[in-house]
Formats: C-alpha cells, sequence, structure tokens
C-alpha cells in the first residue's frame, strides 16, 4: 500500500524499513526539529505540580536562606561572656523576636526562632546551668539555691556555661545557604522531591518549567473490548489502559484516549483536527484491508520519516510529521509489538521534546545471563529481569504478550544474530511504579 507524503509517494514494506538504531535517531531529532519550531515558552506551575517537571530557567533563591540569624539549638541566646542575668520571656519560632540584649543578658529561645540583637551565641540547653536566688525553685534539676551576687537586682536568675561559649557558635546566620539572587541549580534540573523543598524554602509559588507535549492516543479496532471478558472474537483493549500511564511517565501530557474503531473517515478526522503536538495510534500501519493510517497520512499530507523499523517485535511501526512541530507515532496493535514502538519512536521523540537531560545519556547495559536467541536481519527487543549483575530474558515475549514485560525492569536490544551469555547489551529502562514489585513467579528462558 503507498502513503502519499509532503516530499511524494513512498512506498512501505520490509525493505523499506529503517534499521533500529536509525529509527531512534530520526525521531530524537523530529523531537528536537520541533522543540525549535514551536519555541515551548516555559509555563509557572503550582510547586506541588511540579515534580518530574524540567526546570525552565534557573532556581534563584528569592530571599536570603536563612532569611535571619536563628538559632540551631534549644537553648539560650546570650550576650558577651557569662554568667548572664537571665530574661523572664521565651523567643519561639514563628514569633516576634526579643527585644535587644544588653551584654550579660540571656534569654531562652528555640530552634530555629530569630536570635535578639545583641545575641553573640546560643548556648545549648545541656551545657549551662542556671542559679536561682536563695530560698527559690531551682530552674535546672543540678541547680542548689544560692545568693545572687551583691550587684545583681533581687530575683536575678544566673546563667552560667559549663564549657567554652565560642562567639557566633549555634546561630545560623542570615545568608549562611544562599543570598538572594544566588543561583541554586540550573535550568534543565528535573525536579524532585528534594528540588522542591528548595524552591519553597526560597521563596517559590510556581516555578517555571518546561511544558509538557500535549499527546492524544487513538486506539484503532472494531473488535476491543473496554470491559467483561472476551467473547464471540471480541477482545479485551491492553493498550487503552497502559498508553496513557506510560506516555505521562514519558513527560508528556495525554490529552484523551480516544477508541476511534476502524473507521478512515473518523480516523482522519481525529487525526487533522487534534490539538496535541504527538497524535499517537494503536494498529492499522501494516497493509490489512481496515488498516487505514497510511491512507490518513496519505490523504492528510503528512511526511513519513520512518515507515516500518528492522526491530522484533513491532516491525510495522511509523513516524510521521503531520506539520512543522507536530507528528504521528503510529504503533502496532499487538500489545508488546506497540510498546517496542514506544521504546523505538515515542521515547526519543519526547525526550528530545522536552529537553530531558538523560535523552543525551548512554543507556546503560548489562550482561545477558542466558543465550537470546536473535532474528537474522533485525534487532530483537526482549524484556528482562536484573539478577546478580546480569540480565535475565523472561519468557512470553511474543508480539501479543504483555506477561513477560509486566515483571520485566527493562527490554534488552539484542542484536541480529542474537547474543551468547556474557555479552553486555543495551537496556532501555521501563516506567516503574515507586515501589518496584517483585519479578517472583516470572518465567525466566
Amino acid at each position: 500500500m503507498g502513503g502519499r507524503t509532503g516530499r511524494g509517494r513512498m512506498t512501505h514494506g520490509h525493505h523499506r524499513a529503517t534499521p533500529w538504531p536509525e529509527a531512534r535517531a530520526r525521531a530524537a531529532r523530529a523531537g528536537a526539529e520541533a522543540r525549535a519550531a514551536a519555541g515551548r515558552p516555559p509555563v509557572r506551575v503550582p510547586l506541588g505540580q511540579a515534580l518530574s517537571r524540567t526546570l525552565a530557567e534557573p532556581l534563584r533563591a528569592l530571599t536570603d536562606l536563612p532569611s535571619f540569624d536563628s538559632s540551631a539549638m534549644d537553648g539560650w541566646a546570650v550576650a558577651g561572656p557569662g554568667p548572664w542575668t537571665v530574661r523572664e520571656e521565651s523567643v519561639l519560632a514563628g514569633h516576634a523576636g526579643a527585644a535587644a540584649l544588653a551584654p550579660g543578658e540571656a534569654v531562652r529561645i528555640a530552634t530555629g526562632a530569630r536570635v535578639p540583637a545583641g545575641a553573640t551565641a546560643v548556648v545549648r540547653s545541656e551545657h549551662a546551668r542556671t542559679e536561682a536566688p536563695a530560698g527559690s525553685p531551682a530552674d535546672s534539676p543540678a541547680d542548689s539555691p544560692v545568693d545572687p551576687p551583691a550587684d545583681s537586682p533581687a530575683g536575678t536568675v544566673l546563667l552560667h556555661p559549663l564549657r567554652a561559649v565560642v562567639t557566633g557558635q549555634d546561630i545560623r546566620p542570615r545568608g549562611q545557604e544562599c543570598r538572594a539572587g544566588d543561583e541554586l541549580l540550573p535550568a534543565g534540573t528535573v525536579v524532585g522531591p528534594a528540588v522542591l523543598g528548595l524552591a519553597a524554602a526560597a521563596g517559590y509559588d510556581e516555578p517555571a518549567v518546561l511544558p509538557r507535549p500535549r499527546v492524544e492516543i487513538l486506539v484503532l479496532g472494531d473488535e476491543l473490548l473496554t470491559s467483561g471478558l472476551p467473547r464471540d472474537g471480541l477482545i479485551r483493549d491492553a493498550l487503552g489502559p497502559m498508553l496513557g500511564p506510560w506516555l505521562t511517565a514519558l513527560g508528556a501530557e495525554v490529552l484523551a484516549t480516544r477508541r476511534i474503531g476502524d473507521d478512515a473517515e473518523a480516523l482522519y478526522d481525529a487525526v487533522t483536527g487534534s490539538a496535541a503536538e504527538l497524535v499517537v495510534t494503536t494498529g492499522g500501519t501494516a497493509a490489512g484491508p481496515v488498516d487505514h493510517v497510511h491512507r490518513v497520512l496519505d490523504k492528510a499530507g503528512a511526511t513519513l520519516l520512518v515507515d516500518g523499523v528492522k526491530v522484533r517485535p513491532g516491525h510495522p511501526m511509523l513516524l510521521a510529521r503531520l506539520d512543522p512541530g507536530r507528528h504521528l507515532v503510529g504503533l502496532p496493535g499487538n500489545p508488546l509489538a506497540a510498546v517496542s514502538g514506544l521504546l523505538t519512536l515515542a521515547a526519543p521523540l519526547l525526550a528530545a521534546l522536552t529537553e530531558e537531560p538523560a535523552a543525551a545519556a548512554e543507556a546503560p547495559r548489562a550482561p545477558v545471563h542466558d543465550a537470546v536467541q536473535g532474528h537474522p536481519y533485525d534487532t530483537r527487543l526482549v524484556p528482562v529481569v536484573h539478577r546478580d549483575g546480569t540480565a535475565v530474558p523472561l519468557h512470553y515475549n511474543g508480539p501479543a504478550m504483555l506477561r513477560g514485560i509486566a515483571a520485566a525492569d527493562a527490554m534488552a536490544v539484542v542484536p541480529p544474530g542474537g547474543a551468547e551469555p556474557g555479552r553486555r547489551l543495551e537496556l532501555l529502562a521501563l516506567p516503574r511504579p515507586t515501589e518496584t514489585p517483585s519479578a517472583q513467579g516470572a518465567c525466566f528462558t
């Protein structure tokens, strides 16, 4: 079946298929070109929504940190050398600071509280003792009432250090961590939990992050059920529930998952009318009687960038440019083949589009534990789990199967011809939940 492109008609088939490494490279270039074409201005999001987003500009401190001199410990703020006359008040965190201390004065202070002006040090509670006036209850269990010095007012409580006091001890000075305007993190940093905390401390309510590419998923096929058991030639839709979370994990904003069926006109309307920067279709990429994706792309004037990939599973995947800045990834309909298409085309395109720093990083490698049969000419993607420093291939790795990849840690890239035990293979990471489930019970080769 032919597919008209913006540069003329292309015939698709195995002889036109793109080698797997080149297909990924083309997808990454397409993402970079789309990013340049769109401009992608930064967006500001509430701090609670910034997790896993990428900083669009350097994170600069909006205030000094700390923003005032504060106590690092519970104890006493003191002025000058001791012993000190204790004032009756206390200084607590979150409250207005006490009046300035005169030399020879002390005041109780809590961790995080503003240090009064005039204070020269904070003495920890366990490093000092108080002396109460004769006849008064002792302020500390170890204290015994004594007569105050002759020059002290009646009822004065004195604070005595139990070790040497160094000027500035246990005081966090204003600006110790940073000054307002200092760059805390560069643009391109992925926001993790610690970055959220730093941004909050530095005064941010809405940090500037890169926009997420908008993605729309079109699930094709009249044979798909959305609930219940398979029956009468109908099967459950496995891709609809899976693709949205997977693309979200790749940094996309999924606008919708729509079920189109095997309707060429409906598919054309959905593709050309989508507001998404990336349209992902499932099925319909081969040359069967209801495989409409090539005809729709032909009618829409799209440019085919990848029309088939030399990879198993997932050979009939494709990548097309709809408009400058807009693309379509056509995934095969078989579940594991569709995952192969995600990893081969959608993942590198989205990584480049979102300027994901990991996109430029070299993929990890590990020695394969067992021999893996290869395809004579094509790359194979095989689900594996990590065990004792090796990648162990899993059974149930056929194009229509998800059982293997559901237990997998990664997909191993097996070159044409296969791999012998011990050969180091490239590993493609898979999105994982916060707590990775055990692969116990998975079937190994």
